[in-house]
């Protein structure tokens, strides 16, 4: 997957005027998270920061899945929700 279209389809992403609710951003940031860093590393953050405990989880069950096949799997995600 060509580097430049997933940095497209992220600044789409950052671009959007319609919340496409909290199930998708969290996808994103987990299918971003994977291609931009990998699998989740440090530690799971604790129930005082369940925003952050939830968004690692989602980052999480992605371990082992390769950088092309998340950043694939981004640019999909985000033409769904572009029309692109």
């Amino acid at each position: 997957m060509a580097g430049t279209e997933f940095e497209q389809a992220a600044a789409s992403v950052e671009n959007l005027t319609d919340d496409p609710g909290n199930d998708t951003k969290l996808r994103l940031y987990a299918l971003y998270k994977q291609a931009t860093v990998g699998d989740a590393d440090g530690r799971r953050p604790g129930f005082t920061n369940p925003v952050g405990r939830t968004k690692y989880d989602a980052w999480a069950k992605l371990s082992g899945t390769p950088r092309e096949q998340a950043e694939a799997d981004y640019v999909a995600e985000a033409a769904k929700l572009t029309g692109g």
